[in-house]
């Protein structure tokens, strides 16, 4: 047990990166993203002794996470109305943000969650078969999806730099 322990840890620390970034894709608070990071630590202990590793130990983490997230923003919707973001965030102009990147990640906080779900493993250069095992779809379906998050991204990007 005390082995099984200290190679938990390590896996986390390893990978500590991973969850905090999809933490900060879900909460835009640094204390909703810790206790975000806390559920999915807790639920990735909970499956530890489940995990065959048929899949690298990142890609089982990634699934974990997601779901984890995604099953918590659910019930946080379910108890309580949320606000959508203003349309003023995407009228910054890249000069006046911190760089293109803060702007990204604004765009990518206002998608739906799966859809952002999507976004997140693409940009760690998952492939959509990857994705789909991942998330549980299709990869038709990732892929018609990720089709049209890439068409929301460009419009609210060009809305937000009309420069361009």
């Amino acid at each position: 047990m005390e082995l099984q322990k200290q190679n938990f840890i390590q896996i986390i620390n390893t990978n500590q990166g991973i969850i905090k970034s999809l933490c900060k894709a879900y909460y835009i608070s640094a204390e909703d993203q810790k206790d975000a990071f806390q559920d999915i630590v807790l639920q990735l202990w909970k499956s530890f002794a489940s995990f065959r590793g048929e899949s690298e130990i990142s890609t089982w983490i990634y699934k974990v996470s997601l779901n984890t997230l995604l099953a918590k923003v659910r019930k946080e919707k379910k108890a309580i109305a949320t606000t959508p973001l203003d349309q003023s965030v995407f009228s910054l102009s890249t000069s006046n943000a911190d760089d293109d990147v803060e702007l990204l990640s604004i765009i990518i906080q206002s998608l739906q969650d799966v859809d952002k779900a999507i976004v997140i493993l693409y940009l760690e250069g998952y492939k959509n078969k990857e994705i789909a095992q991942i998330l549980t779809l299709t990869a038709t379906n990732v892929s018609t999806r990720l089709n049209r998050v890439k068409s929301q991204l460009r419009t609210k990007l060009k809305k937000s730099n009309p420069c361009n």
